[in-house]
């Protein structure tokens, strides 16, 4: 004999669950659902998924998911500006020993590089990758 196993339902997915039933059975009529409770749909089916959510909050799969679809379409962030590559000219005999690089990343964390040797391209290339990945 099969025994019917019982879903342990997260505390957050279960208080949404639990406001989803106080409005229905507060509403009059077959009236919509206020967007509040269904930005809360929303945001709980971007943690526990859409199946699971649209079944504990009694809700339409695929209404549900075109929600999450126009929340994603509009919350998409700016396309990032693309890095661009500057070519330096090789310092010549008579040139500095110094190298100076001053960064800065995406999200506006700045950087500055002062090296009194001869630096290798290398360091500078693997001090900047850091950073800016660090700094997005």
């Amino acid at each position: 004999m099969r025994s019917k196993k019982t879903a342990v339902i997260p505390a957050r997915l279960e208080a949404g669950r639990q406001r989803f039933e106080r409005w229905r059975r507060t509403r009059k009529g077959h009236g919509r659902i206020p967007e509040p409770l269904w930005t809360s749909a929303v945001r709980l089916a971007g943690a526990y998924g859409l199946c699971k959510t649209a079944r504990t909050l009694g809700l339409d799969y695929s209404a549900l998911k075109k929600r999450v679809h126009s929340a994603e379409a509009h919350d998409s962030p700016e396309p990032k500006t693309a890095m661009t590559f500057v070519e330096l000219p090789p310092l010549g005999r008579s040139g500095s020993p110094e190298c100076l690089v001053e960064l800065e990343a995406p999200g506006g964390a700045k950087m500055r590089i002062h090296l009194t040797s001869g630096p290798t391209c290398d360091v500078v290339t693997a001090i900047s990758r850091v950073f800016v990945d660090a700094g997005s």
